[in-house]
């Protein structure tokens, strides 16, 4: 893979950032442990990590849809892919701690039942597919190429700003994750005592 320019290659540690972040959370985790909910409407780790993938791959379908047709029409990269304002506030809205939560549509909630191995696998592809756009479409125009936000009907971000979603989306649901993890630890230790 070629260099990426700075702007770009940070999207790609944040990537890599939340990735370990999750190998983490998961290195202790057994089946049983990661498909637990602490109550009827809460989600599993399993479902936390599935949930993270499904979105990205919706999310991808739609940046890449935008891609394609800005390279059709020549629009290369003029500088560096940020967000614009109403981005970066959206983008901050997302970071962890969780103050507001926010009902994701149907198509991105996960199913009950998601096997806490097939959830990692899951989580882990995508994020070598969200890399793989980047590098692919590091000589567009980011932050000028607009796409149709997926979840948000009529609202059309910049690439870049889709770019800067993923990552801090993803920390909102590792960080929801950790918590049903530390948990479900401490509710464990208790037993034991």
């Amino acid at each position: 893979m070629h260099l990426l320019p700075p702007d770009l290659q940070e999207l790609i540690n944040q990537l890599d950032q939340a990735e370990e972040s999750a190998r983490v959370l998961v290195w202790d985790v057994d089946e049983q442990m990661g498909v637990r909910r602490l109550h009827k409407e809460s989600w599993s780790i399993a479902q936390c990590l599935d949930h993270i993938a499904v979105t990205n791959r919706i999310y991808l379908e739609a940046l890449q849809e935008a891609a394609d047709q800005g390279r059709e029409k020549g629009r290369l990269r003029k500088g560096p892919a940020r967000p614009g304002r109403i981005g970066q506030w959206f983008i901050r809205s997302l970071e962890p701690p969780v103050k507001t939560k926010i009902k994701g549509p149907g198509k991105v909630r996960p199913a009950a039942d998601v096997p806490f191995s097939t959830a990692l696998e899951f989580f882990l592809e995508q994020q070598g597919e969200v890399r793989k756009f980047i590098h692919r479409n590091a000589d567009l125009d980011l932050g000028k190429i607009r796409f149709r936000n997926p979840f948000i009907p009529g609202v059309r971000f910049s690439l870049a700003t889709g770019l800067h979603v993923i990552p801090s989306h993803e920390r909102r649901h590792i960080w929801q994750a950790q918590q049903i993890k530390d948990i479900l630890f401490s509710h464990s230790e208790l037993k034991l005592l």
